[in-house]
């Protein structure tokens, strides 16, 4: 039984329509229902411990739900909720979502905290002892790797460049050490800005040994974790790198998110390729092919990023917070499911 089940057997209070039931019948039912609910038997062994058929026991069953005698408790934590998770997983054919209430104080506020939280949880379920487990830069995914308190042994690579090179202590290349410290594996960081001047410039840094290194590692992740940014200040990294008039090109294109360096349109199309040739990143064509890809992003002002990022079909799980999961339930034509990972391009 799954402990986020709570089973409770009554044989005495059982309502109104339940003591039509003679006080035979409400004894023989209790117990039925307390072998099969608290103790895990299955239908075969309680007909042969009252010797009765399985039909009559699975008939007992049935009608100790219908009566009232039995009532089923799911309950999870407080912060999760699960009708908005399983709502928005299947409106995006995503494996897992995994919605989280919104700080009341702070429903504006891109990416809270709490998104780490749990998405480290996320991440000690998905990744298994072997993994290779790419992380790319965000303050979501830093938050989450400050939270992580459990991995089975594997390798953790940086997926793109630092924000700011000069602030990797406290950044992506901290995140990565910190999740191989608690996995106890490899940890293959990248010390380098994730934008550069122009392309020349990134192709020499994508050549020196340590980064190649890590390059070498990206069609190896089995499980990666990303972030996404709005196309506006404050909230994307990459808007908030670029001069006014490169901004100004991009949103001429129709750029409505970036996650990894990569841009997209609002129907999650590739927009402003040639921005990757002067980025440190994992390829689009790479993400796509990862088995797991863990996007962590929340608040109301996402919620058109998060689902430009989704149609795009690089993601195919996402912990975001209930402001951002009532936008997304509502963001025009339901999408093709995220798990074909097919590229909107069609190229």
């Amino acid at each position: 039984m799954n402990s986020s089940e709570e089973i409770a057997v009554s044989g005495m209070s059982a309502g109104r329509s339940a003591m039509r039931m003679g006080p035979a019948e409400l004894v023989q039912a209790a117990a039925m229902a307390r072998r099969f609910y608290l103790e895990g038997k299955s239908k075969i062994q309680i007909a042969e411990e009252f010797g009765v058929s399985r039909f009559k026991v699975a008939r007992v069953l049935e009608t100790a739900l219908e009566r009232d005698l039995v009532r089923i408790e799911i309950r999870v934590p407080a912060e999760l909720d699960a009708e908005r998770s399983d709502a928005l997983r299947a409106r995006y054919g995503l494996r897992h979502a995994v919605v989280v209430e919104s700080p009341a104080e702070a429903e504006e506020t891109p990416d809270p905290e709490n998104l780490g939280e749990v998405a480290a949880d996320l991440l000690g379920e998905l990744v298994n002892e072997g993994d290779v487990l790419g992380l790319a830069w965000g303050r979501s995914t830093i938050h989450m790797a400050a939270a992580l308190d459990r991995l089975p042994p594997c390798t953790v690579v940086q997926l793109t460049g630092v924000y700011d090179a000069g602030t990797a202590e406290r950044g992506s290349v901290e995140a990565v050490r910190r999740a191989a410290q608690v996995s106890g594996g490899d940890a293959h960081p990248i010390y380098a800005p994730m934008l550069l001047p122009d392309a020349a410039t990134a192709t020499a840094l994508r050549n020196q040994t340590g980064i190649a290194r890590a390059f070498e590692h990206f069609d190896k992740v089995t499980v990666a974790c990303v972030s996404i940014g709005s196309w506006e200040p404050g909230i994307s990294t990459v808007h908030d790198m670029l001069t006014e008039e490169e901004r100004a090109h991009y949103a001429s294109l129709g750029v409505a998110a970036e996650m990894s360096a990569h841009l997209f349109d609002a129907e999650g199309r590739r927009v402003g390729r040639d921005l990757g040739e002067r980025c440190i990143t994992v390829k689009a064509d790479q993400l796509r092919r990862i088995p797991e890809v863990v996007a962590i992003a929340g608040g109301q002002r996402k919620g058109p990023a998060i689902d430009a990022v989704l149609r795009s079909g690089l993601v195919t799980s996402l912990v975001t917070d209930t402001s951002a999961a009532d936008y997304l339930m509502t963001a025009g034509p339901a999408p093709k499911s995220a798990l074909n990972r097919s590229d909107p391009d069609g190229v």
